[in-house]
């Protein structure tokens, strides 16, 4: 059983700030696109046959599911106290997540239920969809909605396609796919002939239900999701590369593996053919209070994921020579994109380049009884302003106003 007492002696000593390790995520049949930082002889540090490293994971309890070559920790975040030994957070959160996230998201949540992530591939990956709860839990698992925002600081670069196919054509039927799963075998399937390539937009983001098809393009984008590993890839074939059968029935019962119906099925039919798909899923920064009176006051908060209840995000940038208190309602944790400066004491920084296995002073994780006492944050710079991301679970009370019935 995991100590408890480790817990609330890491709490203490960082005054509920706790410092996590960088997870990075290999991905097979994926071209890393070069852009989080990573030493480029580290790209492929968990070996070549595993694919390159094009994933970094956020305050993550989710192992992730990359196969049998899958490491016993892979896409687990490690807290690094200031004294003792490192440990998960998962560990943590089993054992005193009520320290960690507040005794009433334990009762109501049972555990932190949150994915964050930045993606950064050099070119598209194929048109997949992640499973509804109906579909992933016969398999074990949650199903997965996810949201996209394009953080500009680590998108000076847009690499080979920025644009992300969404959903499929108003007025497309299952048989077209259903032909489209007939022809894997034969190359290219045609599955994007069906659907609409949207550019993507860096300050800006998606929301995507489960069952969206979808092709993420090559911008890096900051992703919070639920915390399930599920998918299905639809299109067999992407710049050349085949994608195998196996990566569209990972998730699916053996005996529905070669159900065309089963497998179709699993779409949200209406919201992939919604005529008014950008109009419904692209998400726009909202800000958090009226801007001249953040900026009077140091800084600028923006929501920029928001909508539902499974997740939501902010982007805070502090100007420079500022000091301000921020308060939340709920746990979080954050990633600096840029800048500098301390957060209720810790010291933080943007690292310009990481050796795998490095600490970094860029990532943390905030408890719920600090993030209503409020978090002192220091900029120092005369010049740049401190950015940073900030991700939430389920339930947080403050992007409810923000809640859309999807």
């Amino acid at each position: 059983m995991f100590d408890r007492a480790k817990v609330q002696e890491a709490v203490n000593a960082g005054s509920g700030v706790l410092r996590l390790e960088p997870t990075w995520v290999p991905r097979s049949f994926m071209i890393p696109g070069r852009r989080l930082k990573l030493h480029p002889d580290d790209l492929y540090a968990f070996g070549g046959h595993r694919g390159g490293i094009n994933e970094r994971w956020f305050s993550s309890t989710t192992k992730a599911s990359n196969g049998p070559a899958t490491t016993p920790d892979e896409g687990l975040s490690y807290v690094h106290p200031a004294a003792g030994t490192r440990f998960l957070l998962k560990d943590a959160v089993e054992a005193a997540g009520d320290l960690l996230l507040g005794a009433d998201v334990m009762e109501r949540e049972g555990g932190w239920n949150l994915l964050c992530k930045f993606f950064d591939n050099m070119g598209p990956i194929p048109h997949h969809m992640h499973q509804s709860d109906e579909f992933a839990s016969k398999v074990g698992f949650k199903g997965k909605p996810e949201a996209y925002y394009f953080p500009p600081q680590y998108n000076q670069l847009f690499n080979n396609f920025p644009h992300t196919y969404m959903g499929l054509e108003p007025g497309t039927t299952k048989d077209d796919i259903r032909r489209c799963l007939e022809r894997w075998n034969q190359g290219d399937n045609g599955i994007t002939f069906h659907a609409r390539a949207y550019r993507l937009e860096p300050g800006s983001g998606w929301q995507i239900d489960p069952g969206i098809l979808h092709a993420p393009g090559s911008l890096v984008t900051y992703e919070p999701q639920v915390n399930s590993d599920v998918f299905a890839m639809f299109q067999s074939e992407v710049e050349g590369r085949i994608v195998p059968w196996d990566l569209l029935v990972k998730d699916v019962l053996p005996e529905y593996h070669h159900d065309l119906d089963y497998l179709i099925s699993m779409l949200d039919w209406e919201a992939n053919v919604n005529p008014e798909f950008g109009a419904t899923n692209k998400r726009h920064p909202v800000p958090v209070s009226p801007v001249a009176e953040m900026e009077e006051a140091g800084y600028r908060e923006m929501w920029v994921t928001y909508g539902g209840g499974y997740y939501s995000a902010k982007e805070l940038t502090v100007l420079p020579r500022r000091t301000v208190t921020i308060k939340d309602a709920a746990a979080y944790g954050l990633i600096v994109t840029q800048g500098y400066g301390t957060l209720g004491g810790t010291p933080f920084s943007t690292p310009s380049m990481i050796r795998f296995g490095q600490l970094t002073e860029d990532e943390l994780f905030i408890t719920a009884a600090a993030a209503q006492e409020g978090v002192k944050i220091t900029n120092p710079s005369t010049t740049d302003p401190v950015v940073i991301l900030k991700h939430f679970g389920p339930g947080n009370p403050d992007a409810e106003p923000l809640r859309r019935d999807l």
